[in-house]
């Protein structure tokens, strides 16, 4: 079973989903017309990618008469950034194992 951050690991390695995700982020809400402009693919391309976001959290959708507005769910990230800080922990008492290793070798 896939965890919540291999999810948005998996979501957000295609880059044009990456930069739909980021144009949200980045400008508020976007009806699927509004992204598909400068998007450089089609209008069904665009929703299959807010599909694939939506899916994974990372975007929400509001009806609104006949258009549907996009939004980026920036709470969904959550578990990236702890990955991200399990990580540098991780990697930080490594470099200091390091450090003190190369220390011992000094003297």
């Amino acid at each position: 079973m896939l965890q919540p951050h291999d999810i948005l690991f998996k979501t957000l390695a295609d880059p044009t989903r990456r930069a739909i995700f980021e144009r949200l982020c980045r400008d508020g809400d976007q009806t699927v017309r509004a992204l598909t402009v400068g998007a450089g693919i089609s209008q069904p391309a665009v929703s299959k990618h807010l599909a694939l976001l939506k899916q994974a959290g990372l975007v929400r959708d509001r009806p609104d008469g006949r258009l549907t507005h996009y939004s980026a769910q920036l709470d969904a990230l959550a578990p990236l950034a702890e990955w991200t800080s399990r990580m540098n922990s991780f990697w930080q008492g490594r470099f200091d194992d390091l450090e003190n290793l190369l220390d011992r070798m000094d003297q």
